[in-house]
């Protein structure tokens, strides 16, 4: 994520930024990488969205929220399309986790209030998401599994 910009001051760069990081690069490497997943005759892809895909996420995130939900959609189309190659295509969907952005763009006060209303009490970290990508990209432990988003949000999303 670039940052927070509220609807009415997004400027039309901000917007083909974070178009092009989260939607336009998702779609540009898959391409670029289908000759050779094809001929491996097995192969994954794990995207990454986010928690805001399905929330719409906080104020001033609605651009990117909408681009991870394109990459949610984008992926489970893949799926359907690629598994005749035997490419299966998963996501991986973080929900907050403790990571730079939260340090630059949020406050901690709504840190702390996120946290409380995680069912685990904490923030996620990388280390919590990295063994969901592991996962999908392994066809021994996933190797039926395709088209599905993976939520690692200490329940965030039950609440």
């Amino acid at each position: 994520m670039v940052g927070r910009f509220p609807a009415g001051e997004l400027t039309d760069d901000q917007y083909q930024q974070i178009v092009h990081l989260n939607q336009t690069s998702v779609m540009e490497v898959t391409r670029g990488l289908l000759p050779l997943l094809r001929a491996a005759g097995q192969a994954a892809i794990v995207n990454t969205v986010s928690i805001s895909a399905l929330t719409g996420g906080s104020p001033g995130s609605a651009i990117y929220s909408a681009s991870k939900a394109f990459v949610a959609t984008y992926s489970k189309a893949l799926a359907r399309e690629l598994a005749p190659d035997g490419i299966r295509v998963n996501c991986v969907s973080p929900g907050t986790i403790a990571t730079d952005f939260h340090e630059r763009y949020s406050s901690t006060e709504k840190l702390e209030q996120t946290r409380k209303s995680i069912p685990l009490q904490r923030l996620g970290t990388p280390e919590d998401c990295a063994p969901a990508y592991l996962f999908l990209a392994t066809p021994l432990l996933s190797g039926y599994i395709t088209g599905q988003v993976v939520e690692i949000n200490g329940g965030q999303l039950i609440c």
